[in-house]
Protein backbone atom coordinates (compact mmCIF):
# COMPACT_ATOMS: atom_id res chain seq x y z
CA UNK A 1 0.00 0.00 0.00
CA UNK A 2 1.83 3.06 -1.27
CA UNK A 3 -0.39 5.66 0.40
CA UNK A 4 0.91 5.17 3.99
CA UNK A 5 4.48 6.45 3.50
CA UNK A 6 3.06 9.62 1.99
CA UNK A 7 0.57 10.05 4.82
CA UNK A 8 3.14 9.55 7.59
CA UNK A 9 5.69 11.67 5.78
CA UNK A 10 9.18 11.94 7.16
CA UNK A 11 8.07 11.25 10.73
CA UNK A 12 8.61 7.50 10.43
CA UNK A 13 12.27 8.06 9.48
CA UNK A 14 12.58 10.74 12.17
CA UNK A 15 11.45 8.21 14.79
CA UNK A 16 14.09 5.72 13.60
CA UNK A 17 16.84 8.35 13.71
CA UNK A 18 15.76 9.49 17.17
CA UNK A 19 15.90 5.86 18.31
CA UNK A 20 19.44 5.53 16.94
CA UNK A 21 20.46 8.69 18.78
CA UNK A 22 19.11 7.29 22.05
CA UNK A 23 21.18 4.14 21.48
CA UNK A 24 24.35 6.18 20.85
CA UNK A 25 23.81 8.26 23.98
CA UNK A 26 23.10 5.19 26.10
CA UNK A 27 26.33 3.58 24.84
CA UNK A 28 28.20 6.73 25.86
CA UNK A 29 26.74 6.57 29.37
CA UNK A 30 27.44 2.83 29.63
CA UNK A 31 31.10 3.40 28.68
CA UNK A 32 31.70 6.33 31.04
CA UNK A 33 34.39 4.35 32.89
CA UNK A 34 35.97 2.65 29.87
CA UNK A 35 39.51 3.92 29.30
CA UNK A 36 40.11 5.60 25.92
CA UNK A 37 36.40 5.47 24.99
CA UNK A 38 35.43 8.40 22.77
CA UNK A 39 31.92 9.80 23.27
CA UNK A 40 29.93 9.93 20.05
CA UNK A 41 26.98 11.94 18.86
CA UNK A 42 24.47 11.39 16.07
CA UNK A 43 23.75 14.53 14.06
CA UNK A 44 19.98 14.34 13.67
CA UNK A 45 19.80 17.05 10.99
CA UNK A 46 22.51 15.45 8.84
CA UNK A 47 21.00 11.97 8.96
CA UNK A 48 17.44 13.12 8.38
CA UNK A 49 18.61 15.44 5.61
CA UNK A 50 20.19 12.48 3.84
CA UNK A 51 16.96 10.50 4.19
CA UNK A 52 14.80 13.39 3.12
CA UNK A 53 13.95 13.75 -0.55
CA UNK A 54 14.30 17.50 -0.37
CA UNK A 55 17.15 19.10 -2.23
CA UNK A 56 20.18 19.72 -0.03
CA UNK A 57 21.03 23.24 1.02
CA UNK A 58 23.58 24.84 -1.25
CA UNK A 59 25.39 28.14 -1.49
CA UNK A 60 24.31 30.52 -4.21
CA UNK A 61 27.51 32.55 -4.14
CA UNK A 62 31.14 31.45 -3.93
CA UNK A 63 31.70 33.72 -0.92
CA UNK A 64 29.02 32.00 1.20
CA UNK A 65 30.05 29.81 4.10
CA UNK A 66 30.22 26.08 3.55
CA UNK A 67 26.94 24.24 4.18
CA UNK A 68 28.67 21.10 5.46
CA UNK A 69 30.27 20.70 8.84
CA UNK A 70 33.90 19.69 9.03
CA UNK A 71 34.48 16.26 10.48
CA UNK A 72 31.01 14.96 9.70
CA UNK A 73 30.49 11.51 8.29
CA UNK A 74 27.78 10.27 5.91
CA UNK A 75 26.07 8.36 8.73
CA UNK A 76 25.89 11.50 10.90
CA UNK A 77 28.22 10.17 13.60
CA UNK A 78 30.59 12.62 15.26
CA UNK A 79 32.90 12.52 18.24
CA UNK A 80 31.83 14.76 21.12
CA UNK A 81 34.39 17.32 22.26
CA UNK A 82 34.77 17.00 26.06
CA UNK A 83 34.62 19.96 28.44
CA UNK A 84 37.22 18.43 30.75
CA UNK A 85 40.07 16.14 29.78
CA UNK A 86 40.18 12.76 31.50
CA UNK A 87 43.51 11.22 32.51
CA UNK A 88 42.52 7.85 31.01
CA UNK A 89 41.54 9.31 27.60
CA UNK A 90 37.79 8.84 28.07
CA UNK A 91 35.77 11.75 26.65
CA UNK A 92 32.40 10.89 28.23
CA UNK A 93 31.00 13.57 30.54
CA UNK A 94 28.14 11.77 32.30
CA UNK A 95 26.19 14.93 33.17
CA UNK A 96 26.28 16.12 29.54
CA UNK A 97 25.28 12.68 28.27
CA UNK A 98 22.40 12.42 30.74
CA UNK A 99 21.13 15.86 29.77
CA UNK A 100 21.36 14.99 26.07
CA UNK A 101 19.62 11.66 26.72
CA UNK A 102 16.75 13.41 28.52
CA UNK A 103 16.30 15.86 25.66
CA UNK A 104 16.51 13.06 23.08
CA UNK A 105 13.92 11.00 24.99
CA UNK A 106 11.53 13.98 25.05
CA UNK A 107 12.06 14.49 21.31
CA UNK A 108 11.39 10.79 20.71
CA UNK A 109 8.16 10.93 22.71
CA UNK A 110 7.02 14.05 20.82
CA UNK A 111 7.63 12.39 17.44
CA UNK A 112 5.88 9.24 18.64
CA UNK A 113 2.89 11.26 19.84
CA UNK A 114 2.71 13.06 16.50
CA UNK A 115 2.68 9.72 14.65
CA UNK A 116 0.05 8.36 17.01
CA UNK A 117 -2.19 11.37 16.40
CA UNK A 118 -1.67 11.02 12.66
CA UNK A 119 -2.64 7.32 12.69
CA UNK A 120 -5.69 8.07 14.86
CA UNK A 121 -6.79 10.67 12.31
CA UNK A 122 -6.38 8.13 9.51
CA UNK A 123 -8.41 5.55 11.48
CA UNK A 124 -11.21 8.06 12.05
CA UNK A 125 -11.22 8.98 8.37
CA UNK A 126 -11.42 5.33 7.32
CA UNK A 127 -14.33 4.77 9.73
CA UNK A 128 -16.09 7.82 8.29
CA UNK A 129 -16.18 9.79 11.52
Amino acid sequence: MEILPNVLGIHEQALQVRSQRLEVLSKNIANADTPHYKARELDFKAVLGAVSEQSPMRATNGRHFSTTEAGGSPDGMKFRVPFNASPDGNTVDVSVEQAQFGKAAADYRATLMFLENRTNTIKRALRGE
